[in-house]
């Protein structure tokens, strides 16, 4: 039959993916394989792996190069005589 060659997608129901939450998205990662996770024996949702792009980025320098600075980034915004705090 045509169409049946899809591998299965592994299910846990809800209460296991919840007392084994870590371990199984461990697994999903290394084996890269989806995870169905059921209620009463209907799927509710699938984990996914990430994509190798999410994978790859990181925190530091993430978001080098998106910023650019306009006009002077160092002297007040507002000139130091229009605060009223600092006013005697």
């Amino acid at each position: 039959m045509a169409g049946n060659n899809k591998k299965r997608i592994p299910e846990v129901a809800i209460s296991e993916f919840k007392a084994k939450c870590l371990s199984l998205l461990e697994q999903v990662d290394k084996t890269r394989t989806p995870l169905r996770i059921t209620r009463r024996g209907k799927p509710i949702a699938e984990v996914i792996p990430a994509s190798p792009e999410a994978r790859a980025a990181t925190w530091v320098g993430s978001l080098a190069g998106s910023v650019e600075f306009v006009g002077d980034i160092v002297s007040p915004v507002i000139d130091i005589r229009e605060i009223e705090a600092l006013r005697n």
